[in-house]
This record gives structure tokens, sequence and C-alpha cells, in this order.
């Protein structure tokens, strides 16, 4: 059954938005097609006979009521309210729960709420809660640093999940000194009196050294460490008996000009190029992928690790690898003059980039030569000194194959969004020292749509072996997401349908490339979008414009692909049945949300970690001048990104200048009531650093010129002096008081 239109169903109906639609105009918003109808049933069916969706008067379709008491994930907030995120949808959505009814649960836990009916807004019941029992704690240990404050030692907790300060006793016992990053184990939850205790139970470091701030990631994100004994043993004995010379049936092609193309740090080579001309004058691309699946057989130790891993981890100074350097390093890696096995996509293209037939093979191949992006740019802008005539030739003919193959994929309507990434500069100590645009020269895009095409290629024959495999698939947003987008754009004085199809998309990002409300307006539009995940469904890759994908081009970095590759080699020696019958005996919708998270894990290390560097850098720069874009508002301030290091701050409305500034939802813009100055998405904006909290992840930025007019704003160095004469929050609540804390103001 698959679970991604269970997913999607619920999400639709619990948007803010939703009017209630029957069955088959429920499909349509959701953009099912003809073919994927009948799964689409089967989830909605399964859906209404376990109580998570009901079909009221007219056949019209909504989530079930509020009940009297909720089970769900309770999330706080640092003004000490919180949410309970119930596990069964209901109408309402999320639970509000006020300060004094918390019952000392903390961010992540697992509670049992009772409902309270507290009057109408409109048409609309409003609801708060009570948590009544915290059924299941979601975390017992924290990272942080530790802090000498004149009542206790207390650990600060590291990032935006849990903020309250956490009490420690016999620091001695570890070694520890204050300003080390430390594990805390928590020993007794905090209380609407105290706050939580704990105790320390490892030390990662000096606070802001990198070695400890990436134990830190580690610890948060639970990210795997080293190989196991067995693991590693099966890996060199792999290379051990490993044998080059040896074909195996293979078509042997080391005579064929093939190249690697990678950033100038890559390691892993795990896809190169070839391309010829036929005897009618066409091409023949050659995606050469690593034949990882030959070293690693399916269910051994490695497999497992593989599976467990999902991916390699990319972090900045650091790589977490999926398969041990041994394999990904070396004897899987497609090192330029050595001979590999590889899997082969061979692509024959007429003059216009049109698709004239595939085929694949199990092959050996030898690199000619490893180079860097740079390097084959500065080849095709004619810099040739020192580079062989037939990699030359090679790289123009590539070149000019790509842009026939991006045109005719535009043409079909993949949708190309530009969301720059700062390149960070780090000193030997891993500090970050600057920045820089990250290289983005048109032989990323050749290798891009190379692989596209590979992925592409195999799904489709994989599809019509009728066998199940793992896709990577991208759902077509749902209608409300796409009239959402076209709202905001329309605000922003951008031309787009009420409700766009790709090629409305495409002609948005064309319309505003190279301007400065580019990077707003691309934003938008990836928030719009669904997340692309791992998934047997046969749904296809909307960004992409495909029918059928999957993930085939680096099986040293992805089980997914790896997973691909079996099946692959199934069919390339004819043994289809076989292979039907092994995928049906494997849960491949259990397998893709496992590695679908591993995915998104990898993704959020890297970018707290990213953020803690660059925080940390900042931090010593308070006052210094950034140029941003606004990229988000909301009641409580305007969140702007900087260009240069691509980390987003927040300007309190307090803080934007003398007045009266209010948050308009429906026009999307912050207006000063008296002055009607107006601050929109998209608008460039120099601001300056008026404070960095790093524990807490935050940037508080604000503008250079401050807006508005009339009254006279304090002058940040006023609100510190203000804000250092109250008293310290964790003195306040580490006396013990005899009397109930107040309610905390929301």
């Amino acid at each position: 059954m698959p679970q991604v239109y269970k997913d999607r169903i619920l999400k639709f109906l619990k948007r803010e938005e939703y009017q209630p639609l029957k069955l088959a105009q429920l499909a349509k918003a959701l953009g099912v097609t003809d073919d994927a109808y009948s799964e689409f049933t089967v989830a909605f069916d399964e859906l209404r006979r376990a109580g998570h969706i009901v079909i009221g008067s007219g056949n019209l379709i909504t989530l079930p009521a509020m009940a009297s008491q909720v089970v769900g994930v309770f999330r706080s907030n640092p003004k000490g309210f919180g949410f309970v995120c119930p596990l069964e949808p209901n109408a309402h959505g999320d639970l509000f729960i006020p300060p004094d009814a918390t019952a000392d649960a903390m961010n992540g836990d697992t509670v049992l709420a009772k409902v309270n009916r507290k009057g109408k807004r409109g048409l609309e019941v409003r609801y708060t809660g009570e948590v009544l029992e915290i059924l299941e704690r979601a975390n017992n240990q924290f990272v942080g640093t530790l802090m000498r404050h004149p009542e206790a030692w207390i650990v600060q907790p590291d990032g935006s999940r849990f903020v309250e300060p956490i009490v420690v006793e016999d620091i001695t016992a570890k070694n520890a000194r204050e300003k080390d990053k430390v594990v805390v184990e928590i020993l007794s939850y905090p209380s609407e009196k105290y706050l939580a205790r704990g105790v320390i139970v490892e030390v990662l470091g000096r606070s802001g050294q990198y070695d400890a701030e990436i134990e830190s990631i580690m610890h948060q994100f639970h990210l795997p460490r080293e190989f196991e004994a067995e693991c590693l043993e099966q890996a060199r004995s792999a290379a051990l008996n490993f044998q080059p010379e040896r074909a195996d049936g293979r078509e042997d092609v080391t005579d064929k000009v093939i190249v690697t193309i990678d950033p100038p740090d890559a390691k892993d080579f795990d896809d190169a190029i070839s391309l010829e001309t036929d005897a009618d004058g066409n091409w023949v691309l050659g995606v050469h992928i690593a034949d990882v699946s030959h070293f690693i057989a399916k269910g051994s130790p490695l497999d497992e690790e593989a599976k467990e891993r999902g991916n390699s981890i990319y972090l900045p100074g650091k790589t977490i690898p999926m398969l041990p350097e041994v394999l990904s390093n070396g004897i899987c890696s497609l090192q330029p003059e050595q001979r590999r096995l590889t899997k082969s996509a061979y692509i024959t293209y007429d003059q216009k980039g049109n698709i004239l037939s595939r085929r694949f093979a199990n092959s050996v191949i030898r690199s000619a030569a490893r180079l860097t992006y740079l390097e084959a740019d500065g080849i095709l802008k004619g810099h040739t000194k020192g580079a062989k005539t037939e990699v030359i030739s090679l790289l123009r003919n590539m070149d000019a194959l790509s842009r026939r193959i991006e045109a005719r994929r535009t043409e079909q309507g993949m949708i190309h969004l530009d969301l720059p990434e700062p390149h960070l500069i780090l000193d030997e100590a891993g500090r970050v020292v600057d920045a820089e645009p990250a290289e983005n020269s048109y032989p990323h895009t050749i290798i891009e749509m190379f692989m596209v095409e590979a992925n592409d290629a195999v799904a489709s024959i994989l599809d019509r072996q009728n066998v199940p495999f793992m896709r990577r698939i991208h759902p077509e947003p749902d209608i409300l997401a796409l009239k959402n987008m076209a709202r905001l754009l329309r605000v922003m004085g951008i031309p787009i349908s009420k409700s766009p199809d790709r090629t409305a998309i495409q002609g948005v990002l064309d319309y505003v490339k190279d301007s400065e409300r580019a990077l707003a307006v691309n934003f938008i539009v990836l928030r719009s979008l669904e997340r692309a995940v791992y998934a047997p469904t046969s749904i296809g890759h909307y960004a992409l414009a495909s029918t059928h994908y999957c993930h085939f081009t680096s099986p040293i970095r992805r089980y997914a692909d790896l997973l691909v590759h079996r099946v692959l080699e199934s069919y390339l020696e004819g043994r289809m049945d076989a292979a039907k019958q092994e995928a049906a005996g494997e849960d491949l919708s259990a397998v893709g949300k496992h590695i679908t998270f591993t995915e998104e894990r990898a993704d959020n290390a890297e970018r707290e970690l990213t953020s803690v560097l660059i925080l940390q850098m900042l931090s010593k720069r308070i006052g210094d001048e950034l140029d941003c874009v606004v990229t988000g508002l909301t009641g409580f301030g305007v969140f702007v990104q900087s260009r240069k290091f691509g980390i987003e701050g927040l300007i309190k409305l307090e803080d934007l200048g003398s007045d009266e500034w209010r948050f308009n939802k429906v026009t999307q813009c912050v207006m000063g009531e008296r002055s009607g100055q107006v601050i929109q998405l998209g608008q460039p904006m120099r601001v300056h650093i008026i404070a960095v909290n790093v524990p807490a992840r935050q940037l508080n930025v604000a503008p250079v010129e401050p807006l508005g007019q009339g009254r006279e704003t304090p002058q940040p160095k006023q609100r510190k002096k203000a804000r250092a004469e109250r008293k310290p929050r964790v003195e306040r609540r580490t006396k013990k008081p005899n009397r109930p804390r107040k309610k905390r103001k929301k």
C-alpha cells in the first residue's frame, strides 16, 4: 500500500484553507493521474476505515472532529507555551497548550492532553489543551555549553529544541571546565518551579572549537560513527580479492575516451562520461557508474550497515561515508588510469538531443582524465594548455549535447531553481573566516543533465519490466499550495495565473532571473513544492518532468542507487521473474521511508553545523553590515537572508525603526502605521548585526538606515543595558520559590 498517497491526503486535508471535496475532486486537487487513481482510492479507503478521515453530507471529505483527549507530540516554544501535534489527524489541527498547562512536558515528548473548548472565532471553534500525562520522553541526553552561574553550574543546550538551562552537579567527575561542550543526561525533568537537573556524561571539548562542534552535531543528530570490525573486514577482503585485469564477461571499453568531472576535493568518483557518434551521425552518450553491487552482497554485514546509514554525510570539513574508504575512495572509485568495474547506460540521441534508444551493460572502463569543474570550464573557454586533444574534443561535444538535452527537458517542463549556496572558507582550526559564491560553471549543468538522463533511462526500463524498485518520486504540488504561491507572487507584482502549471512557474523564474527579487521568488517556489522522497510508488518526478525516475548514478554515497543496481543486474542477467519474487518479500516502502529520513537528517546536520560556524564568526563582528534580501514576514519581525553567507537573520519589529509596525497577512507586507512605509518579500535591505546567540542559532539584525518616522526608538546599547538590569531568568528559577511561577506573557 503506497504510504505516500496517505501522507499527501492527510497533509492536504490539514491545510487551513481546505474546503471539503468529493473523492474525484480531491484526486484532481492532488494531481493524481488516471493510471494512479486505483492506488489513490485504496489509500483513501484505508484511511477511512482507520477513522483518519470521514465522509460527510454530500459525500464531502473531511478530517474527524477534535476528540475530548488527544495523544500527540509536544512542541515547546521558548515563551513557555506549546502545541500538541496529534498522532491521529483531526479537523482542528495542533492543540494549543498554555504555559501553565504543559505539565513539564519537553520538546518532542509524546503526551496525553485534555481538550478544552474555548469559544469561537467567527465560525471556527477555538480549543486549548492541558497536558495530563507524559507518555514517553523524547530525549534524556542533551548537548550544550557548561556555564558558571552564581547559584549553580548550568548547561545551556545547543539548538532551539530545548532552550531551558539544565542544572548540573559534581562537574569534577568528568574534569569539565567552564565553556566546555558537554553531554548531559537528565536526572529530573523541569517542573513549574524548578529547572531540569542532570549529570555530565561526556566532555566533547572546548565550546567554539571545530572538533567539539562536530561532536555536538553528531550527538544531536545521532550520526553514525566508525564501522564495525566485520564491515571493515568485508571491505578489506573485497579489495584484496579484486582482480582488475579480469573482465568476467563484461564489455571492455578501456580503449574509449572517458573522463570524470568532480569538485576539487572529491575522493569518491562514482560517475564517468564517454560520448561518441555512431555510423548515422547520432550521439551515443555513455554514463558509466561504479558497480558497487559487485562488491557488496545483499544481506551481508556491510549491506546492512549501508542500509542503516542510508547515505554519506557531507559536513563542512568532514565526511561520514556510507561505505568504508577502502571501497569508496579505493576500488569502487573511478580513478584515472585504473581499470574499474561499472554499470553503463548508453543513450543514443539525434542532433536535436531527442532520445532514439537506450542500452545497458556491465563494463570495465579506464578513465583517461580526472577533471575538476573549473578545469573543464577552462578548457571549454579555450584554456587548453596541457589538456589531451581527445579530452578537449570530448568536452566540446559534451557541452553541445548537454545544451540540447537541457533545452528539451525545459520544453517538457523541467523546473530549475536558482538557490546559490555559499562556499565557506575555513582556517586550519575549522573556523569560518569568510565565504565566497560557490563555483557554478556550466560543466556542473553538463554532469547534472547526463546524470538525470541516465537515472530516467534506468527507471523507464525497469518500469517496463513491471518489477518493484526504489524510485525517486517528487509529487505534483497540490492545488492549494499552487494557489498560495500564486497569491504571494501576485502580491509582489509578478504576473502569474491563479492555478499555475509548470510552464507558468518556469515563466516566473525566468521573469525574475538575475533580479533583486530572484532569491525570494525561488524560495517561495521551493516552499510550494513537495519534498522528493524514496518510495516504490509510480508517481514520477514533478520538477524534472519525468514520468519515471530513480537514483542510479551515485551508489558509493546513496543506498537507493545500490538497490537500483541490483534490480538492473537482474535485468541484464535475464532473471526478472526471480527479481519480482525477491521484491515481493521486501518492504520497499519501509526502506524508502528510512533512507528518506537519513537523507533529511544529513541535510539538517549540514545546515546546523554550517549555521554554527557562520554564527561563531559573526559573533565577533557585531556592528558589521550585511547585504540581505527579505525572505519572510511575520507578526513579530522580518526575516532576511545574507547574500554572502546564506544565513537568515531576524529583524524584530521594534528594531525596524521609529514607527508602529504591523504585519498584514492578506497583502503579505509589514507596514509602518505612521510613515506608510512598506516592507515586502524580495526587498533588498542592508542591515547591521546587533546580536548573535550561537547556542540558540539566532542572528538579530537591524536596518543600517532605520525605517519609518515618529517617536525615537531606544538604540541597541540602551536595550542591552536594560536587559542586563533585569534579574537573570536562571536565578529566578533556581531559588526554589515558595509560590507558583507567574505565567509568562504569550
